[in-house]
């Protein structure tokens, strides 16, 4: 558990629950999800005390619910949003050690690329004062907004709110805004995956085996679909309460109100790009199974067209000679001299013949590759 009291110009991290709010500015609590667990008792006192409020039960179950999707809620005290992130993360933590990482990775279905995408949910309790978060262990994204947070702390204030958050709010849109960048770091992995399998299918000399990790990629890439819905769906309905909020001096007055509309459009156009990039590979992946099947039924189609000329050529040459095969005992040149050589001269003359004719009809040859 990490605790940050954010002030103006400065950032303070303590190693307790603090028991007063700060004078100016924020705080920041941020805990595991087996950690709020089993410290869920003191932590919903500390925030009685520095909010006069605490979470109900049902927001409670919420945060501590690992299969949760993306979603919004909100009191006249408070906001819930829990967001699933999209990002190479670790495994759950044993209930007996609190905040440490497993070492053995959860078995997951699907190629290497996808199995590491952690789709573990965060959850942020927002208060006028306070921001509490929920994380799985090991979350990156939190642990590097952390020390972003207190590099920043000391800068001077950058145009357009670059510089420290301003409200609980502003710092909620700004980790959900990094969770979301991070997987655009992914994306270039699974790309270069799928374009792998495309040009594994579309190859004429290669058999693709592949079939169930196909298979599997193509159910990861649906389930990581819905979950980019959920996610933009959370984010419109936390706009849409955001435009019954009133300009207060916590979060900045007016201009601090309009900062975080802003932002927060920024967040759903970022989110609408991912979901853009996910359908566009899950696309990707069925167009390239039916350009499989399409070439493979043409090169069917070509190996058929093929067998069926060779097999009129020699047609002609089995009626020659049946013709002369049969018993009748007077039969023109059966008993010539030369009838064999003037049978095997006409069978070759109508097999040279034929086959001219169809290689102009391009019937022998293969379907050229573009």
């Amino acid at each position: 558990m990490r605790v940050f009291a954010i002030q103006p110009g400065a950032v303070v991290e303590s190693a307790g629950l603090p028991m007063v709010a700060p004078d100016k500015g924020f705080l920041w609590i941020a805990c595991g999800r087996r950690e709020f667990e089993l410290e869920s008792g003191n932590v919903l006192a500390a925030l009685q005390l520095l909010c006069g409020a605490t979470l109900f039960d049902l927001h409670v179950s919420d945060l501590l619910n690992n299969q949760l999707p993306s979603h919004h809620d909100y009191t006249s005290l408070y906001d819930i949003l829990v967001f699933r992130r999209l990002a190479a993360g670790h495994a759950e933590t044993d209930m007996s050690q609190p905040g440490a990482v497993l070492t053995e990775p959860v078995k997951r279905s699907g190629p290497p690329v996808l199995r590491r995408i952690d789709t573990s949910p965060v959850g942020f309790a927002v208060f006028d004062r306070v921001l509490l978060t929920v994380h799985p262990a090991g979350c990156g994204v939190l642990d590097q907004y952390a020390t972003r947070l207190l590099a920043t702390a000391g800068s001077a204030p950058r145009a357009g709110g670059g510089g420290l958050p301003i409200s609980p709010a502003d710092l909620m849109l700004r980790i959900v805004n990094q969770m979301v960048d991070g997987y655009l770091d992914l994306r270039r992995e699974l790309t270069r995956q799928l374009d792998h399998w495309q040009a594994e299918l579309l190859h004429p000399k290669t058999r693709f085996n592949n079939w169930s990790s196909l298979l599997d990629a193509r159910i990861s890439l649906h389930q990581l679909d819905e979950i980019c819905e959920d996610q933009r769906t959370a984010i419109q309905n936390w706009i849409e309460a955001l435009e019954g909020w009133t300009p207060i001096d916590a979060l900045g007055g007016q201009r601090g109100l309009e900062l975080l509309r802003v932002r927060s459009r920024d967040v759903l156009e970022h989110i609408e790009r991912v979901v853009h990039h996910v359908r566009r590979l899950e696309q990707n992946a069925e167009t390239a199974v039916q350009m499989h099947f399409s070439a493979q039924s043409n090169r069917t189609n070509d190996i058929m067209r093929t067998l069926t000329a060779l097999t009129a050529v020699f047609l002609p040459l089995n009626l020659i000679a049946g013709i002369f095969g049969m018993n009748f005992e007077f039969i023109p040149l059966i008993h010539e001299r030369a009838g064999f050589w003037w049978a095997m001269g006409s069978m070759v003359l109508v097999a040279v013949g034929l086959s001219l004719f169809f290689w102009r009809k391009r019937y022998l040859r293969s379907t050229p590759a573009r």
